[in-house]
């Protein structure tokens, strides 16, 4: 569980929440008509843009950004620093056993395709082509956030719009006059909530999650092809350490 995730949600929420009870109370901020129009008109527009199959992962592109297993850059370079030692001293089908260690399949298939012996370009070539392939997926998820971020704020306007018309329309008729009033003020409220308190927030997360990803990824390549190319353990070491910020370096050989 992502904890900063939890607690940014829950101040978020609870505050607004506390601060709509320290008023005129929650009742006054429901209204069916402008829920149909911002959520409904939100998400048909989501639905207008993205590939219907794409829309339904929105579930589990949310989850992500709460359930989120984080590696250790510098736990994965002591790693493969062990498999370069584990070549040189051995040769490098020493690592077919390795295989068994690693849990992560980017990095098992790296290494098998090492041990077959593929050429270093073929096994680059490879690599590079799946993460880049798997910044496309996370781009695609972080875009359907960033859709609703835009469209909800948006369709909040329309609604607002079809309110001041409403009321526009009925001048003569106080009692007609709130209930249009508050068509035209929710439905800008309630776009709101749902792109500062939803889904930017939550793009912005999956951008940060993706970023790290993407950063063990090129680390993972940079040693296979280190290790492939028979390098001494302690280069090895010092170009993946390159990849950290120095507060984050360690070093096997101090």
């Amino acid at each position: 569980m992502d904890i900063a995730t939890l607690i940014g949600i829950v101040l978020a929420y609870v505050l607004v929440f506390i601060s709509l009870l320290m008023g005129p109370g929650v009742g006054v901020y429901i209204d069916i008509p402008s829920v149909l129009i911002v959520i409904g008109g939100t998400f048909g527009i989501i639905f207008m843009n993205y590939p219907m199959n794409k829309v339904f992962n929105i579930i589990a592109i949310v989850m992500k950004t709460f359930l989120f297993k984080a590696e250790d850059p510098a736990k994965l370079i002591e790693q493969l620093v062990n498999f370069a030692v584990r070549a040189r001293r051995d040769g490098i089908l020493a690592l077919e056993s390795a295989e068994n260690e690693i849990s992560d399949e980017f990095l098992k298939k790296g290494i098998r395709l090492a041990v077959d012996g593929t050429e270093p370009e073929v096994i680059k070539s490879i690599l590079e082509t799946e993460l880049s392939y798997m910044e496309e997926r996370h781009k695609e998820g972080v875009g359907i956030l960033e859709s609703i971020a835009g469209f909800a704020p948006a369709m909040g306007m329309i609604g607002t719009l079809i309110g001041l018309v409403a009321m526009l329309q009925t001048m003569s008729d106080p009692s007609s006059i709130g209930p249009a009033m508050a068509v035209a003020l929710l439905t800008t409220f309630y776009g709101a909530i749902i792109a500062n308190l939803f889904a930017s927030p939550l793009a912005g997360k999956l951008k940060t999650r993706s970023a790290e990803e993407i950063l063990l990824r090129e680390i993972m390549i940079a040693g296979i092809m280190a290790i492939q190319a028979g390098d001494n353990p302690r280069i090895v070491e010092q170009k993946l350490n390159a990849y950290l910020p120095p507060k984050m370096r360690k070093s096997q050989f101090e």
